[in-house]
């Protein structure tokens, strides 16, 4: 039977530690808690490391995050080697911060290209320090930096980055909401979750279920640093962090 983990980096991706209970472990040694802040590998954003810290003082590092029969149960999974914890025991959470928040810029990074490319999208990952997005785009005059000068105006906007849901009613009323050319977000729960850029959401809305910054400044410099063909119609994105490398 599936556990249904509560996901508090929904509500809040700032959350750095929290406290939990252990409610299963699995048959490879997967930890399974209550509740946790560590994002599991979904949508082309990888699942959070760090550690779970015991009452005795000892701590489990986690080398992954992944789900379980469901997306809302969350698996941690330890390094090698490491204690396994009692049912019912409760821990200390704790996440890398320095690498989630670098993929929280970098998810909010390939939100904005998707701006500025409205183009169907038909891949997309998020690394620490390369990410790319995929877009079904038949002609190729899109320039490395024409695309990083759309990028940067909206980071220098300085526009809130926030989260709505809206239902699956409304979702089905509005398709263009989907950008994904492949992947349709999740229906049957009543709630899809949005995130949304600019007041009232004037840049942009998609479904999303990863973890962003707060606004786009928060992202920091960025550029193109390729951009590939893959196959007769598409093409790969891929962003960096920094300044765009002198020619």
């Amino acid at each position: 039977m599936a556990h249904r983990t509560e996901a508090l980096f929904r509500d809040d991706a700032y959350l750095r530690t929290a406290d939990a209970t252990v409610v299963a472990i699995n048959e490879r040694g997967g930890i399974i808690l209550d509740r946790t802040i560590f994002y599991a590998t979904s949508g082309g954003q990888p699942g959070d490391s760090g550690h779970l810290d015991r009452a005795d003082g000892s701590r489990i590092a986690i080398a992954a995050t992944i789900s379980g029969e469901t997306k809302d149960e969350i698996i941690h999974v330890p390094e090698p080697e490491q204690a396994t914890p009692q049912i019912g025991e409760r821990v200390n959470l704790a996440i890398d911060w320095g690498r989630r928040h670098l993929l929280m810029r970098m998810h909010a990074a390939c939100h904005l290209l998707t701006v500025v490319c409205p183009f169907p999208i038909t891949g997309a990952a998020v690394s620490e320090d390369d990410s790319r997005v995929d877009f079904d785009i038949p002609d190729a005059s899109f320039t490395k930096e024409e695309v990083t000068a759309g990028m940067m105006e909206l980071v220098r906007a300085d526009h809130p980055i926030f989260t709505r849901l809206i239902s699956d009613e409304e979702l089905a009323a509005n398709p263009g909401l989907v950008k994904s050319k492949n992947v349709r977000p999740p229906v049957g729960t009543g709630k899809i979750r949005l995130v949304c850029i600019g007041e009232n959401a004037s840049v942009d809305s998609q479904p999303c279920g990863g973890t962003h910054v707060k606004s786009t400044g928060e992202i920091g410099e960025i550029h193109i640093g390729k951009i590939e063909k893959k196959g007769r119609e598409n093409r790969r994105f891929r962003i960096r962090f920094g300044p765009m490398p002198a020619a």
